[in-house]
């Protein structure tokens, strides 16, 4: 009876609040509770399966393939030494030549009047010197017998070497003339082939400018790109091979004869010259040739999938699993497979890594593993 007098003196605004408290108290309690339980549960959810291999390293040998084509030691750019229009191309691309062979011819008009002029003017010159030189006789005479004073026998002296300055003045200007005339002709002092023909029949060319192309009779070689960061390793390299995709049964000792001192301003890679150490005759101009650099030295190398690496900006990676956590790892690489890629540092035997889902993984992430991919 006391009770239910107690409960009836409690007002209903201190009973509403009373129950609202133990409500929200029991909320943060389950809540607790619930967040406790879906931690648990993100947890358990975060180890991922995983495809991993065992790194087996093998020693081998680097090596790298360059392509390039056969080229001529010596490579003449021809031109014509005076200006004036194309009248007669008497070659073709591949034409074997022999020297003093006449290849091109320009129209020598202008220059023959040119040389008919200086012609006329060595004959009138001439002709002063002779006449210089007859009163030049005669005042000696009579300066000698005393008809005449010294300094007029010295003006006729002076007349005469003058003459005679303007025969050397008009026999060099015909001379020259007669050059320019012979420079219509264009001639090659070696024999060799043909290999590009820059100018046309009925093209106006101005003198120095290259019209055709002529490898001279010698020497082969085989001209590659190199990338900037191969120079030094092409430089120091040991061996050479020479393989041609045309003679599949030729291979070639090859040595390095000339690196280019700056690089291609369009292709950014250097050019390099292999010479060539008995070349068989069946080789020819323009064959595609393969440079395989070898490296003498062996070092540990390990070959794996292509989507074991992960790309770290600049650098290539790789996930290695140690007790079930991944690390990134740096390696560098060397010549790409069928799907493959090649590993040459940063990698030991025994290293297992993650070779599938690698950019689904972060750094010290706990994985578990789901087999070996070999």
């Amino acid at each position: 009876m006391q009770q239910w007098n107690w409960l009836t003196k409690v007002s209903k605004k201190q009973l509403y609040y009373s129950l609202t408290a133990i409500v929200t108290a029991l909320c943060i309690i389950g809540g607790m509770v619930w967040n406790a339980h879906r931690q648990t549960k993100v947890v358990a959810e975060d180890i991922t399966a995983v495809q991993t291999t065992v790194i087996g390293a093998a020693a081998a040998a680097q090596e790298y393939t360059y392509s390039g084509e056969v080229r001529g030691r010596y490579e003449s750019q021809l031109a014509f030494q005076v200006s004036g229009k194309i009248i007669k191309r008497n070659v073709e691309l591949g034409s074997v030549i022999n020297a003093s062979d006449v290849l091109m011819q320009i129209d020598p008009k202008d220059i023959q009047q040119t040389v008919n002029s200086t012609s006329a003017q060595v004959s009138s010159a001439e002709s002063q010197l002779r006449l210089a030189e007859n009163n030049l006789n005669r005042f000696r005479q009579l300066y000698e017998d005393g008809a005449v004073g010294r300094m007029t026998y010295e003006q006729n002296v002076s007349a005469y070497e003058v003459a005679a300055a303007a025969v050397q003045q008009a026999s060099a200007q015909h001379s020259q003339g007669a050059n320019q005339l012979d420079y219509s002709l264009l001639r090659t002092d070696k024999p060799g082939v043909v290999s590009a023909i820059k100018a046309e029949v009925g093209q106006v060319v101005s003198a120095g400018q290259p019209v055709l192309t002529i490898v001279q009779d010698g020497e082969r070689e085989v001209e590659i790109s190199v990338p900037e960061n191969r120079i030094e390793e092409l430089r120091k390299a040991q061996q050479l091979k020479v393989t041609f995709w045309a003679l599949s049964n030729v291979i070639l000792d090859g040595k390095v004869r000339e690196i280019a001192p700056m690089a291609d301003p369009v292709t950014r890679t250097y050019k390099v010259r292999i010479s060539l150490l008995n070349p068989p005759p069946e080789m020819k101009l323009g064959m595609t040739a393969a440079v395989t650099l070898l490296d003498s030295e062996t070092q540990p190398t390990a070959t794996i999938p292509l989507a074991a690496i992960y790309q770290n900006g600049d650098t290539p990676c790789v996930w290695v699993v140690t007790d079930n956590t991944v690390a990134l790892r740096p390696i560098k690489t060397g010549k790409f497979g069928n799907g493959t890629i090649q590993v040459v540092a940063g990698l030991q035997q025994g290293d297992r890594i993650v070779t599938a889902g690698v950019h689904k993984l972060t750094a010290g992430q706990n994985v578990k593993l789901g087999g070996d991919s070999l």
